[in-house]
């Protein structure tokens, strides 16, 4: 026991030590939290406390989840597979494959990603003559979500108006055909289990009894619907929740993550104790400087202070170059002299706000010969190559998967045409039945085409039955065709390599679910659909159901999935990011977005185009609360830096095909300035000849200084000269009095963000706006 507890600073050991109370850790950047909470575990498992099937614990990375799991077995010498670790989601699909005739579901239904989702929506609106102009496809991806996140289900949306009521009518004829399939999103797999153990209160009651203990990490990442199905799974117990998270580092409320979850949580559960984790293990001082001063700013926060016993370390660098091209080309200096001092390549990484930001980085980079990865691209499971042979694989599972059928039809092409899929569909809506089913009901060379995909399918079926699942995903690559397909392509040796890749993949999962050989697939028994109805919300009266039978801990432990393996092995696709199957070199610079760097750390970080309205984004001046949301994505950039952190912005940038005209970032004034070293020429006189006249020769001159830009547009039919300036007020006679944000274009396309008193933003064309001086 007191090994485990040992090198436990002050704050770590109370946080793992506090007895059952519901309790709220505030855990900061590089404070250890990963260890608290896995020694959390040990140290209650380790007490005689609980049993580790007692035990939820929740992470929001698979990644996240198996170094939990991984630690855990070398700690205790258990096995965790009986253990409830893993994501939300990941959780959410295990207690529905448990339950499946409770949720509704059939027992080997398959999970739609964000691609497969919009790809099954577009389906819907084409088969319902939906105009996609009017009705978006993404628009209702975004309505259905965003409703299941708020956990409405149709017939609980209120609709004022004919454009609602058809938004909530293409929901509900989406929940149809998504149950008629066999299918659930992300959003779906989240509110069906909610809605599980919302009705049904002799489930309810089973789970809130199994798990003793519920341990939470990232609190702060949480959404409302998340949080409510961990209140539904707590009970009205005060004690056992133990919610780890940072308030300072919620970066995700685009993607539903409610900040504010920490401080209902604090309330509703009546936490005791509020355990702030400050001790940093991971920067130097005044990289810790930077990021506390900043952060100090935003005024809704629980409020912590980062420390560290390492010494002060080298001065923030910061640098303001007159174009976006001077800055990456700073950049590339900089990172070839960190490597060419002994720095790895792969310990360097250059961060930015938005993927657009990328380009000329990488142009400069690669004409200085440095090699580097762009982070956050496709992952493995979503490669067209691999999304295919997923597709047949799920096709072979379950015959009525529409998304499947339509995706592998016509790959590798056989003569199926658009106006056949389209009979093919009507066909399948006429009968009520999925399109493979409505096969034998064509005629015709179509049919004949129809008839030999299905005999394919058939075949490859029977042939794979009795087969493992490496076995079985290696035989769909080549009895599909897949396989031949992209050996006749010289260009697709990548591809190729990412199916042999897919093999391993499936030889790695039996190992680690410990199905070995046994085979990938079984007959399945029919799942009933009686509450069909009360799970989705269609009848509102008499919603909750006493469940089946329940199955024991001992029946769980053995079979916790109550799933064939190839079923399991889609699921684990669909969940599972694949980045450790990508086929990329590690040793480079690491290039990406700053929501991707989030729980990465590097020994020396760029970040780049630090100008108001990029980082902070345009929208946090209209959008309530979101510049704090920015200023904690800065405070997340700058705390994934151990020994070096570079700052810079450009005072011109083309992106999206325009020359934008920027100031540098706020943030740069609201970071302590004993910290920071200038390394920039910030005025014109500094600048050479050629950068004076790279911005762009339609101005007549180009005022630099730390806070403006001020333009004198040359207006070629009138001779005259109007300066414009951002932060300066101006009248326009018919909006009124208002302040320049943001300039962009040249010459006679030169444009102008003028947010007015009263008419709100407007963008204005300078050569014909009349603006004046306010």
């Amino acid at each position: 026991m007191s090994d485990l507890l040992d090198n436990l600073n002050l704050e770590q050991y109370s946080a793992v030590t506090l007895p059952n109370e519901s309790a709220l850790i505030l855990a900061g950047a590089g404070s250890g939290k990963t260890r608290v909470l896995i020694t959390r575990i040990a140290w209650l498992i380790s007490c005689g406390e609980v049993n580790a099937t007692d035990i939820l614990a929740v992470t929001f990375t698979n990644k996240a989840a198996r170094e939990m799991l991984l630690r855990l077995s070398k700690i205790l010498t258990l096995n965790t597979n009986s253990m409830w670790i893993g994501t939300f989601h990941g959780l959410c699909n295990r207690m529905l494959r448990a339950h499946y005739r409770d949720a509704g579901l059939p027992q080997d239904f398959q999970i739609l990603d964000s691609a497969d989702q919009l790809m099954a929506i577009r389906r819907l609106m084409k088969s319902l003559n939906i105009d996609d102009e009017k009705y978006p496809a993404k628009s209702l991806q975004y309505f259905i979500n965003n409703a299941k996140e708020q956990s409405l289900r149709p017939a609980e949306i209120d609709a004022s108006d004919n454009h609602n009521r058809k938004w909530v009518e293409l929901y509900s004829a989406y929940n149809q055909q998504c149950q008629r399939e066999g299918v659930v999103d992300f959003s779906e797999l989240l509110l069906r289990s909610y809605n599980l153990l919302q009705y049904n209160p002799a489930l309810r009651a089973y789970y809130q009894t199994r798990f003793k203990h519920i341990l939470v990490d990232e609190f702060q990442d949480t959404s409302k619907l998340q949080y409510a199905w961990i209140k539904l799974l707590a009970g009205e117990r005060n004690g056992g929740i133990f919610a780890v998270g940072d308030d300072d580092q919620s970066i995700y409320a685009f993607r539903g993550a409610h900040a504010g979850n920490m401080l209902d949580f604090e309330r509703e559960f009546n936490v005791q104790h509020l355990i702030k984790l400050e001790q940093n293990y991971r920067s130097h001082g005044n990289i810790l400087d930077a990021a506390n001063v900043l952060i100090s700013h935003n005024s809704k926060r629980l409020g912590k202070n980062l420390r560290t016993n390492a010494c002060h370390g080298k001065l923030v660098q910061a640098y303001g170059a007159a174009t976006d091209s001077q800055e990456a080309s700073w950049i590339a200096g900089k990172v070839q002299t960190l490597i060419d001092t002994g720095l790895s390549p792969d310990e360097i990484a250059v961060l930015y706000r938005s993927n657009a930001q990328s380009r000329i980085v990488e142009h400069m980079l690669v004409n200085a010969g440095i090699e580097y990865r762009v982070y956050g691209g496709l992952r493995f499971f979503e490669r067209q190559e691999v999304k295919h042979a997923l597709a047949y694989l799920r096709l072979i599972n379950n015959f009525n998967d529409d998304i499947a059928f339509d995706r592998v039809v016509n790959f590798p092409a056989r003569g199926i045409g658009t106006r056949s899929l389209e009979q093919l569909a009507n066909t399948a809506r006429t009968y009520n039945c999925s399109m493979m089913q409505a096969i034998p009901y064509m005629l015709g060379r179509a049919g004949q085409l129809f008839n030999e995909f299905l005999a394919l399918i058939e075949r490859i079926s029977n042939n794979t039955r009795a087969m493992s699942l490496p076995e079985m995903v290696e035989a769909v690559i080549s009895l599909s065709g897949l396989e031949k397909f992209y050996a006749n392509k010289p260009e697709s040796q990548e591809r190729i390599e990412n199916l042999r890749e897919l093999v391993n993949a499936a030889s790695a999962f039996v190992v680690e679910e410990g199905y070995n050989l046994m085979p990938a697939r079984s007959i399945l028994p029919v799942c009933s659909t009686e509450n069909y109805a009360v799970i989705l919300g269609e009848n509102n009266n008499n919603k909750e159901k006493t469940g089946a039978a329940l199955p024991s801990i001992e029946e769980l432990q053995k079979n916790p999935n109550q799933i064939t393996p190839i079923s399991d092995f889609l699921s684990h696709a669909s969940l599972e990011p694949g980045d450790n199957l990508a086929n990329t070199r590690k040793n480079v610079v690491q290039l990406m977005t700053v929501h991707a760097a989030k729980g990465l750390e590097f020994v020396a970080v760029f970040i780049t185009g630090l100008e108001e309205g990029l980082f902070p984004h345009e929208n946090s001046a209209i959008k309530k609360d979101a510049l704090e949301e920015e200023r904690r994505l800065m405070y997340v950039a700058i705390t994934r830096a151990k020994e070096s952190l570079y700052l810079s912005f450009a005072q011109s940038r083309m992106l999206h095909g325009k020359t934008r005209y920027n100031v540098r970032s706020r943030f740069f004034d609201e970071l302590p300035t004993r910290v920071l070293q200038w390394t920039t020429p910030r005025t014109k006189s500094n600048l050479s000849k050629r950068q004076r006249t790279s911005l762009d020769n339609n101005y007549a001159d180009a005022y630099f200084n730390d806070n403006t830009i001020a333009l004198k547009l040359v207006n070629q039919n009138q001779c005259t000269q109007s300066v414009f300036q951002i932060g300066k007020s101006v009248f326009h006679s018919k909006f009124g009095e208002g302040k320049i944000t943001e300039l962009e274009g040249d010459g006679s396309d030169a444009k102008a963000r003028v947010e007015f008193k009263r008419h709100g933003t407007k963008w204005l064309a300078l050569a014909i706006a009349k603006l004046q001086p306010a």
